[in-house]
C-alpha cells in the first residue's frame, strides 16, 4: 500500500502539495515513483519560471518511460531542489521528504481547494 501523507494535498496527476506559509512544496507520490520504477534523471524548471495550474513544469525519467510533471498550482518558483539532478533516486527512497521537486510562491491559494486530501487520494489510487 502506498503512503499518503494526511498533511498534503494531492492532484490526480500524483503530484502532492505540502503548504508552508505562502509557499508550496511540489513532488511526485510514493504511488507514482513506485509506478515508474528506477528513477535516472529528473528535468526540473529553473528558479524564477512561472508555472500555471494543470500545466508541464518538467519531468522525470525512469528505466520504463518518460512522465510529464504537472503543476498542481500556480506559482513562481523560488527553490528547485538541485539534489536530484545528482542523486535522482532520492524520489523513490524519500518521495515526500528529500526527494520534493519545486517550491512555488503560491499565486491564488483557492486552487488548493481544488486539490484532494489523503483519502480521497487513497481512494483515487484504489480505482
Amino acid at each position: 500500500m502506498s503512503n499518503v501523507p494526511d498533511n498534503l494535498r494531492y492532484s490526480k496527476e500524483h503530484e502532492w502539495v505540502r503548504v508552508e506559509g505562502s509557499r508550496a512544496y511540489i513532488g511526485i507520490t510514493d504511488f507514482a515513483q513506485d509506478e515508474l520504477g528506477d528513477i535516472v534523471y529528473v528535468e526540473l524548471p529553473e528558479v524564477g519560471t512561472q508555472l500555471t495550474v494543470n500545466e508541464t513544469f518538467g519531468t522525470v525519467e525512469s528505466v520504463k518511460t518518460v512522465s510529464d510533471l504537472f503543476a498542481p498550482v500556480t506559482g513562481k518558483v523560488v527553490e528547485v531542489n538541485g539534489g536530484l539532478e545528482d542523486a535522482p533516486e532520492r524520489v523513490n527512497s524519500s518521495p515526500y521528504e528529500d526527494g520534493w521537486m519545486v517550491v512555488v510562491e503560491l499565486s491564488d491559494k483557492s486552487e488548493l481547494d481544488a486539490l484532494m486530501d489523503a483519502s480521497q487520494y487513497q481512494q483515487h489510487i484504489n480505482e
